[in-house]
Order: C-alpha cells, then structure tokens, then sequence
C-alpha cells in the first residue's frame, strides 16, 4: 500500500499528467458504456481555477487524482483516479479518506459523490467505503447513480 505518498495540490503543469491518467483510468469504462466518460472530456485547466484538485506522484509522476466541490452543505468528490499501473495499491481508499478529512476541516458534515450505474466496482467500492446511494437520475446518457456519507 503506497499511504506514505501525499496528496498536494495540482498545478497548471500537472494538466496532461492528469488527462492522461484519467483517460487511462477510464478508458476501460469506454466499451461499456459506448461513450467517453464524463471525467474524460473534463475541462482541467477549468477545474484546477474552479475546483480543489490534488495529485499524488510517485517518483516525479502523476499517478492519482482527486477533484473537489465544496457546496454548502457537502463537499462533492467530482472525480477520483488512478493510474491504471497503480490500482488496487490502497492509493484511491487514501484519496477517498483525504476527501473525508478534507471535508471536516472545511466543516462540511458529508461528503458526496456520483458515479455511473455500469462502473460496478466503483459501486462497490464506495459502499466498503461506508457510502450509502441516495437515489438515481437519468444523466449524460446514462443513469448516475448518488451516493453520500456523514463525516461529523
């Protein structure tokens, strides 16, 4: 497990770096879904003005990404990625707590997400995580299924 590694706040020059982990990353979702996912035709030069965007690397690479929302009442995980040589090395469970520890310092009692209803594993994932689904809505073609925790 690579907890050692620190998120830090993603740069300009860390954009093509991000693009390209998260096309790899989804990329696999591509056949099954038969479009590119939503995080894939991202705006992250947008992203990194508007949002809070933090990268882990590993020996100078970008090798995950977290984006961020911070809204009134939650704070909403709008993307989280790793590099696909870097999955199921406990680097997305350390973004996933970084978002939880994120929103306790920024006083905000949940966080909140969304994901495709075919990104089974994400599903699953987010569920071991302690994540519960709220509800479901029709979205960019697909159906996005919303799932949210209590933090504090």
């Amino acid at each position: 497990m690579n907890t050692n590694l620190v998120p830090r706040r993603a740069v300009g020059e860390d954009v093509p770096s991000i693009e390209a982990l998260v096309s790899g990353a989804y990329g696999v979702y591509v056949p099954r879904t038969g479009r590119k996912p939503k995080p894939m035709l991202a705006d992250y030069h947008h992203a990194l003005s508007n949002h809070h965007v933090w990268v882990i690397e590993r020996q100078l690479s970008v090798v995950a990404v977290l984006e961020l929302i911070p809204r009134k009442s939650h704070l909403l995980i709008e993307n989280v990625a790793v590099d696909p040589k870097f999955q199921r090395t406990g680097l997305g469970r350390q973004l996933m707590a970084f978002a939880e520890t994120e929103a306790i310092r920024q006083r905000l009692p949940e966080v909140r997400l969304y994901t495709n209803e075919l990104f089974t594993e994400n599903i699953s994932l987010y569920l071991s995580l302690g994540f519960q689904e709220t509800h479901r809505e029709t979205m960019n073609g697909g159906t996005a299924v919303h799932m949210a925790k209590q933090v504090v």
